[in-house]
């Protein structure tokens, strides 16, 4: 481990606004080449067109990981890949849920891709909000680490023990009349709009009160989230980055798993526990006698991931092929 963290000791180290630089350059270009080569249409994406698109974002990534260990040491690169694994697994929630507004709302899948651009805009600016809140806070107070501990494990707790029965439907949730008693909703899809105008009055389409809902929701996951990359590391710049990889590509990772993402029963239970597994790290060196390092946070992140998964898969292969 000694001999990794002293593998690129001999360069000169980018000063951190340059870092920041580049973020926003590599940033800038997945999202051009997402909206202007990818997705020039508006049309239904295939599955191999989403599978090359998930790959090229988790391979950026990892390259921007390896970047961070070059110019930041390995304990960074550690850190970055274990929020970026836990905020990516955080996502398969927003998927389920991007898929219910979408169904209840009757968005055509040629036109999501319009809606999920802009809401991974929103959730960019909004991250960057919550975040900068996050910082302040720690900064100012310090304790407020350990009410992000006792909130992660609740929340682990709480979607550990969770069965997912009685779900109410979308349109019976008290965020869709809350939002539907603010702004005057048509129910007819026109087009790619997101605005329209009738009898002399402006409407929002379904597409935007998608938008606007799947923004809302964002927010919401991020109160597990942000808590979790903070206990996790204080360095913002890790956090962001982290944080803006992940969702970036959500939405190809969406129109790719949005059939399959009720089959990885088992990755639920596998996120509880490592919600419980950060939310008490910042008590190991009182219960254990030492501090646990990037790489256990990584080793236990990505273990847990790859065991619901693989667990996730299996049964269902095994339901599939038992015959009716």
């Amino acid at each position: 481990m000694e001999k990794l963290k002293d593998l690129f000791t001999n360069h000169y180290v980018i000063p951190q606004e340059w870092l920041w630089a580049i973020f926003g350059v590599v940033v800038l270009l997945l999202l051009f080449f997402d909206l202007f080569l990818f997705n020039r249409k508006n049309e239904v994406p295939n599955f191999w067109h989403t599978l090359v698109l998930c790959i090229i974002y988790i391979l950026a990534a990892c390259v921007f990981g390896v970047f961070i260990i070059y110019e930041e040491g390995l304990d960074k690169g550690m850190d970055f890949f274990t929020g970026f694994l836990v905020e990516k697994s955080l996502s398969l929630d927003n998927i389920f849920i991007m898929s219910l507004i979408f169904a209840s709302l009757g968005v055509p899948r040629m036109y999501q891709h319009r809606v999920l651009f802009w809401g991974i805009l929103g959730a960019i600016v909004m991250r960057a909000l919550l975040i900068w809140v996050g910082e302040t806070l720690i900064s100012n107070f310090h304790w407020i680490l350990y009410v992000f501990s006792a909130f992660l494990v609740y929340t682990g707790v709480k979607m550990l023990l969770h069965k997912g029965e009685d779900e109410p439907a979308f349109e019976e949730t008290r965020l869709f009349k809350f939002l539907s008693k603010i702004f005057h909703v048509t129910g007819k899809i026109h087009g790619e709009h997101f605005f329209v105008k009738e009898n002399g009055r402006h409407y929002i389409t379904p597409l935007f009160f998608a938008l606007l809902t799947i923004e809302t929701m964002d927010v919401i996951f991020a109160l597990d989230s942000i808590p979790a990359i903070f206990l996790i590391t204080n360095d913002v710049f890790i956090v962001y980055t982290s944080n803006i990889f992940a969702i970036l590509g959500l939405r190809a990772l969406y129109f790719l798993l949005e059939a399959a993402v009720h089959k990885f029963t088992y990755l639920k239970p596998a996120l509880s526990i490592i919600l419980i597994f950060i939310g008490l790290k910042i008590f190991a060196p009182y219960i254990l006698g030492f501090e646990l390092e990037a790489w256990h946070s990584l080793t236990v992140t990505f273990g847990l991931l790859f065991a619901g998964i693989g667990i996730s898969l299996w049964k269902t292969r095994n339901a599939e092929a038992t015959p009716q």
